[in-house]
């Protein structure tokens, strides 16, 4: 099938099954720490520590992350990321099972794996350009990326709820312990060739550096990343909310917390499955364009619905329009980007999308505390349709740039 032609490339086929056992496996243990850090604790700001430290280390370390995988062989240093990160789930499993429920132990290693995602993350997306066989299937197989993502994302709290009402938290932390290895067996049976890495003289930070003015350089690029980072602070946080809109906007409880976070996941899957069948050659600008449009006006909508059936078709639309948004964005940089500087364009996204983001949450609830809830996911949906209209704008002017700039060299040719 056209949607799953990346498939056909056995590294990143191996790579996918891999990461699909992993990635349940992940989202099962962030869902476990959840309920056990408020179980022992009652505290939902402990609750908010737990997932700003688990996520704040890419909005810290991702440029330099970038600048140090363009240095390295990047098959390797996924290698060890995955391998660390099966260590610092052993010892979350160890410690759960040993009944050694120590809050700041739990926040710590949530701290180590945030800063190891800060690497992993940039190298698993940089390397995907060396997993497929032919380059103009990268766009399927980010998406495909996506849907498996996604697909954890609705899979893995789903068994977790299971788990824990059944067997208890220590299952869920052994399973994603185990869950690593498929991943390294995977790996492990790659045959991929990469581009040798020429050694440089010049220190990391110099190349941190170059990587900057790269970005900062062309305006394509940055400024879509500067949209990203807008939908990072003030747009996607609205997610942070969504147990208060079903406990006390809608009067439900924890499942229908989970029809809000379900609604999310399937317009999500939905969008990567979209994504997956694009054809080569299609206008990401554009559909970045329509995918913000859907999303900020579906969350708009959301903070006004006031039948919980309909919040949560705003709800899907809302995942549409995030998850095209977002995958829009990474195609653009991962098929635009100078091979030299494409780990170092990736770990901006990374920074923009998931390291602003912990940002936006806080501000969120901040927010939320002094306006209310409604009225602040009505902020974000209108920032969010603001954001996207100033986009817009500049992309035209950006043209009308070029424009000129071309008209000039044919009259300096011509004369």
């Amino acid at each position: 099938m056209d949607a799953f032609r990346a498939l056909k490339s056995r590294n990143f086929r191996l790579f996918f099954y891999g990461q699909s056992v992993s990635l349940i496996g992940t989202w099962m243990q962030k869902t476990a720490v959840c309920w056990l850090v408020y179980r022992l604790t009652n505290s939902a700001v402990l609750l908010g520590v737990v997932s700003f430290v688990s996520l704040i280390p890419s909005l810290l370390l991702s440029p330099y992350a970038g600048s140090y995988i363009d240095r390295h062989n990047r098959y390797r240093i996924l290698m060890i990321t995955q391998i660390i990160s099966m260590l610092q789930a052993g010892a979350l499993a160890l410690m759960i099972l040993l009944r050694y429920y120590n809050i700041p132990g739990i926040i710590l290693l949530s701290l180590v794996q945030g800063v190891i995602n800060a690497f992993d993350v940039t190298c698993r997306q940089s390397l995907m350009v060396e997993m497929v066989e032919k380059r103009e299937d990268l766009p399927n197989a980010i998406a495909l990326n996506s849907t498996m993502s996604n697909f954890a994302r609705i899979a893995g709290p789903a068994l977790a709820g299971i788990i824990l009402s059944t067997f208890g938290e220590d299952i869920c932390f052994v399973s994603n312990f185990l869950s690593y290895v498929p991943v390294l067996i995977s790996l492990w049976m790659m045959k991929i060739v990469l581009p040798p890495v020429l050694r440089s003289d010049r220190s990391i930070w110099a190349e941190l550096k170059e990587g900057f003015h790269y970005i900062a350089g062309d305006k394509d690029l940055s400024s879509l990343l500067l949209m990203l980072s807008a939908s990072s602070l003030f747009v996607i946080p609205f997610n942070t909310l969504m147990p208060v809109f079903a406990k006390d906007i809608f009067n439900g409880d924890a499942k229908t917390f989970s029809w809000f976070e379900s609604a999310a996941g399937l317009g999500s899957i939905a969008a990567a499955i979209y994504m997956a069948k694009l054809k080569p050659g299609k206008d990401l600008v554009k559909l970045l364009i329509t995918a913000s449009l859907i999303f900020s006006l579906s969350v708009l909508l959301l903070s006004l619905s006031g039948w919980l059936p309909l919040a949560l078709v705003f709800m899907a639309l809302s995942g549409v329009g995030m998850m095209a948004q977002t995958a829009s964005i990474n195609t653009y940089i991962q098929t635009h980007a100078i091979p030299t500087m494409r780990a170092r364009a990736i770990s901006y996204y990374i920074m923009a999308f998931q390291g602003i983001i912990p940002v936006g949450s806080l501000l969120t609830g901040l927010l939320a505390h002094f306006i209310g809830p409604r009225l602040t996911v009505f902020v974000a949906g209108l920032a969010g349709a603001v954001a996207t209209v100033v986009f817009v704008y500049y992309r035209k002017k950006l043209r009308f740039h070029h424009y000129e700039i071309q008209e000039d060299r044919r009259a300096g040719v011509a004369a």
